[in-house]
Protein backbone atom coordinates (compact mmCIF):
# COMPACT_ATOMS: atom_id res chain seq x y z
CA UNK A 1 0.00 0.00 0.00
CA UNK A 2 1.32 3.32 -1.03
CA UNK A 3 1.60 6.02 1.54
CA UNK A 4 1.82 9.82 0.70
CA UNK A 5 1.94 12.18 3.67
CA UNK A 6 0.26 15.55 2.83
CA UNK A 7 1.58 18.23 4.83
CA UNK A 8 -0.49 21.30 6.60
CA UNK A 9 -1.57 23.69 2.97
CA UNK A 10 0.12 21.27 0.65
CA UNK A 11 -0.94 21.71 -2.97
CA UNK A 12 -3.27 18.23 -3.57
CA UNK A 13 -1.72 18.73 -7.22
CA UNK A 14 1.41 18.45 -5.70
CA UNK A 15 0.45 15.09 -2.83
CA UNK A 16 -1.33 13.69 -6.57
CA UNK A 17 2.16 14.00 -8.53
CA UNK A 18 4.12 12.10 -5.52
CA UNK A 19 1.56 9.30 -5.66
CA UNK A 20 2.12 8.61 -8.98
CA UNK A 21 5.90 8.67 -9.17
CA UNK A 22 5.55 6.59 -5.98
CA UNK A 23 3.36 4.26 -7.89
CA UNK A 24 5.28 4.33 -11.19
CA UNK A 25 8.67 3.51 -9.25
CA UNK A 26 6.72 -0.24 -7.96
CA UNK A 27 6.49 -1.27 -11.56
CA UNK A 28 2.78 -2.41 -10.94
CA UNK A 29 1.56 -0.89 -14.71
CA UNK A 30 5.17 -2.37 -16.91
CA UNK A 31 4.44 -5.86 -15.00
CA UNK A 32 0.60 -5.79 -16.12
CA UNK A 33 1.41 -5.23 -19.49
CA UNK A 34 4.10 -7.50 -20.00
CA UNK A 35 1.53 -10.14 -18.50
CA UNK A 36 -1.44 -9.34 -20.93
CA UNK A 37 0.66 -11.26 -23.92
CA UNK A 38 3.32 -14.16 -23.60
CA UNK A 39 6.81 -13.58 -24.93
CA UNK A 40 9.18 -16.66 -25.15
CA UNK A 41 11.87 -16.51 -23.00
CA UNK A 42 14.63 -16.04 -26.36
CA UNK A 43 12.52 -13.26 -27.87
CA UNK A 44 12.75 -11.44 -23.91
CA UNK A 45 16.26 -12.39 -24.06
CA UNK A 46 16.76 -10.78 -27.25
CA UNK A 47 14.95 -7.81 -26.15
CA UNK A 48 17.40 -7.46 -23.33
CA UNK A 49 20.66 -7.94 -25.03
CA UNK A 50 19.33 -5.14 -27.72
CA UNK A 51 18.98 -2.73 -24.88
CA UNK A 52 22.14 -3.61 -23.43
CA UNK A 53 23.78 -2.31 -27.11
CA UNK A 54 21.57 0.34 -26.91
CA UNK A 55 23.04 1.38 -23.59
CA UNK A 56 26.38 0.77 -23.85
CA UNK A 57 26.55 3.00 -27.63
CA UNK A 58 24.82 5.91 -25.76
CA UNK A 59 27.72 5.58 -22.93
CA UNK A 60 30.68 5.61 -25.36
CA UNK A 61 29.55 8.54 -27.45
CA UNK A 62 29.18 9.94 -23.52
CA UNK A 63 32.76 10.13 -22.94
Amino acid sequence: MIIVPVKEGENIERALKKFKRKFEKTGVIKELRNRQAFKKPSVIKRDEIKKAVYVQKLQQNEE
